[in-house]
């Protein structure tokens, strides 16, 4: 029996501390990062080939893409770590996610809700398909934006963003942007997590119906998906940062 289940399932705990699939989804693809990082670059060369080749390309688009916002090629190569390590967990998280031979390893439990019944539980599940996840990550982006802000500009310039008391509509501006940055980590995580979730859905759905072939479109569109929406995150984290290290006039 498959059970969806919004909540990530226990697989086991160390001192009363539950380790769930999405726990243990998100250590595989930093696990992953690192070992990648140590073989294809541990030993960059003058002239680039191959795999290094592909990721200095790809290093210098992003680099273009973040000149625009930043307005400047030094604040983007300052803030290019942050965003790429964003753009980069969340979409191996999404990807690992959807791969068949990590989803269908996993224990048979008795169900909570139909008791007497055994359901499948995966040791690994996408990480963004918890909105404990998706949570932690909107409020790191939320709070880096914050902190990157104040070591541009100060701490008085970036604080009167916030609290003006020059005039009531300055006053008024400012609680109103209290308010979108509250805003703002709810949509990143409920964005995040929606979209992941669903697939997810859609995925055992039709693979329960018809498990031959049919599926395929419907995994590579999740894995588009997937993508789109780790650079959606990120780009939204670029902005937002680059807003935060400009004084407001």
């Amino acid at each position: 029996m498959i059970e969806i289940s919004i909540a990530a399932e226990k697989i086991f705990s160390v001192f009363g501390f539950p380790i769930t699939n999405t726990l243990l989804m998100g250590w595989l693809v930093v696990a992953a990062l690192i070992f990648m990082s140590v073989i294809f670059l541990r030993r960059p060369a003058l002239i680039p080939a191959g795999v290094q080749n592909v990721f200095e390309v790809a290093v210098e688009g992003v680099l273009g893409l973040m000149e625009g916002p930043f307005g400047s090629k030094q604040k983007a190569e300052k803030y290019f770590p942050f965003i790429a390590t964003i753009f980069i967990f969340i979409l191996i998280s999404n990807w690992f996610g959807i791969f068949p031979f990590l989803g269908s390893a996993g224990i048979y439990e008795e169900s909570h809700a139909y008791p007497g019944e055994e359901v499948f539980v995966p040791f690994f599940r996408s990480s963004a398909s918890d909105l404990n996840f998706t949570l932690a990550l909107a409020i790191i982006s939320v709070f880096a934006t914050q902190l990157i802000g104040i070591s541009a500009i100060g701490l008085s310039k970036h604080i009167g963003k916030y609290f003006s008391f020059r005039g009531p509509i300055q006053f008024f501006v400012g609680i109103l942007e209290i308010v979108s940055e509250i805003a703002k980590m709810i949509s990143f995580s409920f964005r995040l997590f929606g979209n992941i979730f669903a697939g997810e859905v859609l995925l055992i759905i039709i693979g329960f119906l018809v498990p031959v072939f049919v599926p395929l479109p419907f995994l590579m569109l999740e894995m588009f998906v997937g993508f789109i929406q780790a650079l959606v995150f990120a780009m939204l984290t670029l902005v937002f940062m680059s807003i935060a290290v400009v004084e407001h006039h």
